[in-house]
C-alpha cells in the first residue's frame, strides 16, 4: 500500500508517520510538506521522518494542482492533515491554507485516481455543546451537527472542509473519511504548539515550574488525545479502509483544576469567562498573544466526544491518560522540546 501524507511534517504528521512506519502492508509513505525537513525535499533525517520520500508542496500556492498530481502518482490513500492556525491576524490567508487548500487535496486525488482520502478535521467542526451548565458533558457521537462554533474562525474553516466532504460523499465514489480528533498532544510539539498558542510572554510565563498559581476560565474543561494514539486511529483507517466521521479522543474530561494541577501544583483562581475572554480579545489585538478569543469560546462551547464509534469499529482504545498526555506537553514546552522538521524544531 502506498500513502501519501500532506502536512507530514507538523505534530500529527509526524506521529501518523511513526505509526504508519510499524505497519507491515504500508510498502512507501510518500511526505507532503510546505516545510520539509531539508530544502531539497530529501528524507535524510532521522526517525520518524526518514521513513518517506519527501516532496514540496504549498497548498495554497499556484502551482499547488501540479505538485500535488506529481506526489500523488501511484497512491492507494492520501491522508490530508496540512492545516493553518498561523498567521491568525490573516484570515484570507488561513481560509486559502485551509479550505480552499483542503479542496485542491480532494480534487487532486480524484485526478490520480486515489480510491481513499483521511481528512482531519476536529471537534472544532462541531456546532456547541448541546446543554448548559453540568449537562454539556454529555458526550456527543458522530451525528452531531457540524456547522462550528460561532466566533471561532478555525471552527469556521473545519465546519466548511466538513461541508466540502458532504459534496464530495454524494458526487463521487471516492471512500472519504474524518477524523474528528480533540487536542492533540505530544513531548515533541511542545516548542510548537507554545509558539502558535502562547507566544513568547505566554511561553516564558510557562517556564516557570510550577507556575504560583494558574488563572482559568470558571467552567472551562478539555478532552485530549496523545498523538500517538491519534495516529494509530489514523492507521487503522487507512488500512481498513473504513469511511465516514471517527470521534478520537481520550474520553475523560480534563477541568481547569485538572491543567492547574499540572502547571501550578494545584493552585487555581477561577475568573468569569466574559473576564477572560475580554482579556484575550485585547491581548490578541494588541498582537501580545498569538491566537484570538475565538479560541477560548471553542474551548469553552465545544462538546465532549463520544468515541464509542472507534471503539467499536476500529477497536481503538487511547494508551496515554489524558491528564499524563497535558503533563507531557507541558514538560516539552518549558524543555523547547522538537524533533527534527521545520514546524516542530526545538527551541
Amino acid at each position: 500500500m502506498r500513502v501519501v501524507v500532506v502536512g507530514a511534517s507538523g505534530n500529527v504528521g509526524t506521529a501518523v508517520l511513526r505509526r504508519l512506519a510499524e505497519e507491515p502492508v504500508v510498502t512507501s509513505v510518500v511526505a507532503v510538506a510546505r516545510r520539509v525537513p531539508r530544502a531539497d525535499g530529501s528524507s535524510t533525517v532521522r526517525f520518524p521522518h526518514d521513513v518517506a520520500t519527501w516532496r514540496y508542496a504549498d497548498v495554497a500556492a499556484p502551482d499547488a494542482d501540479r505538485r500535488l498530481d506529481a506526489a500523488f502518482a501511484g497512491a492507494d490513500v492520501v491522508v490530508h492533515l496540512a492545516w493553518a492556525i498561523q498567521p491568525s491576524h490573516d484570515r484570507r490567508r488561513l481560509r486559502r491554507v485551509n479550505v480552499e487548500g483542503t479542496r485542491r487535496v480532494v480534487e487532486a486525488a480524484q485526478r490520480a485516481g486515489v480510491a481513499h482520502v483521511v481528512v482531519a478535521s476536529s471537534v472544532g467542526a462541531y456546532s456547541p455543546a448541546p446543554y448548559a451548565g453540568d449537562a454539556r458533558d454529555t458526550p456527543v457521537n458522530e451525528g452531531w451537527p457540524v456547522e462550528g462554533v460561532p466566533g471561532s474562525s478555525y471552527s469556521e474553516d473545519k465546519a466548511a472542509v466538513e461541508t466540502l466532504l458532504d459534496d464530495l460523499d454524494r458526487e463521487t465514489g471516492l471512500v472519504v473519511s474524518r477524523v474528528r480528533s480533540a487536542l492533540v498532544l505530544q513531548r515533541d510539539a511542545g516548542s510548537e504548539i507554545a509558539r502558535y498558542f502562547l507566544g513568547p510572554l505566554g511561553t516564558r510565563v510557562l517556564r516557570r515550574d510550577p507556575l504560583p498559581t494558574v488563572p482559568l476560565p470558571d467552567g472551562l474543561r478539555l478532552q485530549v488525545v496523545h498523538a500517538d494514539d491519534l495516529a494509530d486511529a489514523y492507521a487503522r483507517i487507512v488500512v481498513g479502509r473504513h469511511p465516514g466521521p471517527f470521534n478520537v479522543a481520550h474520553p475523560a474530561v480534563l477541568t481547569a483544576q485538572d491543567v492547574a494541577d499540572v502547571v501550578a501544583d494545584g493552585s487555581l483562581r477561577t475568573v468569569p469567562y466574559a473576564t477572560a475572554r475580554t482579556a484575550v480579545a485585547v491581548a490578541w489585538r494588541a498582537r501580545l498573544v498569538p491566537v484570538g478569543e475565538g479560541w477560548l469560546d471553542m474551548a469553552m462551547r465545544a462538546p465532549v466526544l463520544d468515541t464509542e464509534l472507534a471503539t467499536e469499529l476500529l477497536r481503538w482504545r487511547p494508551v496515554h491518560g489524558a491528564k499524563d498526555t497535558l503533563a507531557e506537553l507541558v514538560d516539552g514546552i518549558r524543555a523547547g522540546a522538537g524533533t527534527s522538521s521545520p514546524p516542530l524544531l526545538p527551541r
